[in-house]
């Protein structure tokens, strides 16, 4: 099957995105959009993972279309997933300084722990049922997921609710099984309740990546129509059910899916349809998508734990010393921090191409 161009574009595009997220000068001083929303919204930020998620589904139909259901598939899935997993538990885990490995307070979830995961049951899931059935899946486990968080009691009789408090369902489990290994003391973005809707997130990726296969003379029509649905039922949605990325709620799951819908068919039409070739050098960071971000993530918790005296980090002081000057504005010196590390990545994946080095995990 011929590379679907815009597919490695958006897949690029989103993990340099995720650095430049990640990674400010000074997280004091950052602009409103590159920073996730306190609880309900949105924000540019927030659009980042789903995005990602999204992207993996999309691969997902583009790997197993045949639908091979072999036990050399299974086992492919499944040691792919076990690998994600132990990344992330390693950079959770990870400092410069010996014992190389701290586990006393090791946060379990993370970014590529629900990449794992959500791979893994979203490659079974399309193995075994057709389009229909994946829809159906989907929609039934949106209602059942906002039921569950939004009506049902708690084991100690207290009604649910959608505020970050100990009464929030994905808090209350994520405390009751991760004590001591969370983000923080009462919160994870990545915990256990709210994977299960991350799932759906990538198996919209597979039932859009499915109409970017078949051939239809009306795709971009199809993919436009599907990613106003799947919009605009997420806004209506979200009068009565609040737009969460922190829980993952059903109507993030649709707005960002369909976000992620109506960019991808602008760029299919451009970038495949009409043949314009340009990003090639955003599409090279698709290309090593999983080890540029781990690389960004691992060398960004280094340079925070070095210190170069009493009071600064590596971290601060080049920030300090590189960036920050009295003829601009605080913001704009940390924005331009992160900027210069993302075009350091970008180049590195630019070579990595140029070599034909693709670390697959």
């Amino acid at each position: 099957m011929k590379r679907v161009q815009s597919v490695d574009f958006l897949r690029g595009l989103t993990i340099l995105l995720m650095i430049l997220v990640n990674t400010p000068g000074d997280w004091s001083h950052v602009y409103p959009l590159l920073l996730h929303a306190q609880w309900n919204g949105l924000t540019l930020a927030d659009f980042v993972f789903p995005f990602f998620l999204f992207i993996v589904g999309v691969s997902i139909s583009f790997v197993y279309k045949k639908k091979e259901k072999s036990a050399k598939t299974y086992k492919k899935i499944f040691v792919r997933s076990v690998k994600l997993v132990l990344l992330g538990l390693f950079l959770n885990a990870f400092t410069p300084f010996f014992p190389f490995i701290e586990t006393e307070s090791l946060r379990f979830p993370g970014v590529l722990q629900r990449i794992g995961i959500v791979f893994c049951i979203a490659s079974v899931l399309y193995l075994n049922l057709n389009r229909k059935a994946l829809i159906i899946t989907s929609i039934f486990t949106l209602i059942g997921y906002w039921l569950w968080v939004a009506f049902i009691p708690l084991p100690n009789g207290s009604l649910p609710t959608l505020d970050r408090s100990p009464d929030n369902w994905a808090n209350y489990l994520d405390y009751l099984l991760l004590k001591g290994h969370m983000w923080k003391q009462d919160y994870d973005p990545e915990g256990i309740l709210s994977t299960i809707p991350a799932i759906i997130s990538a198996l919209s990726g597979t039932i859009i990546g499915e109409m970017l296969i078949q051939k239809t003379e009306n795709k971009f029509k199809l993919l436009i129509s599907t990613g106003l649905g799947l919009l605009i039922s997420g806004i209506i949605w979200g009068i009565f059910y609040p737009v969460n990325k922190a829980l993952w709620s059903s109507t993030f799951v649709l707005i960002t899916s369909g976000c992620g819908t109506l960019i991808l068919a602008i760029l299919y039409y451009f970038m495949d349809s009409k043949n314009y070739n340009f990003g090639k050098i955003i599409k090279s960071v698709g290309s090593n998508a999983i080890i540029i971000y781990f690389l960004s993530s691992i060398l960004s918790k280094a340079f925070y734990m070095i210190k170069v005296d009493d009071s600064r980090s590596l971290h601060g002081w080049l920030f300090e010393n590189l960036f920050v000057y009295d003829v601009i504005t605080a913001k704009l010196s940390s924005f331009l921090y992160a900027l210069v590390v993302v075009s350091f990545y970008t180049l590195l994946a630019f070579i990595l191409e140029k070599k034909k080095i693709f670390i697959k995990v």
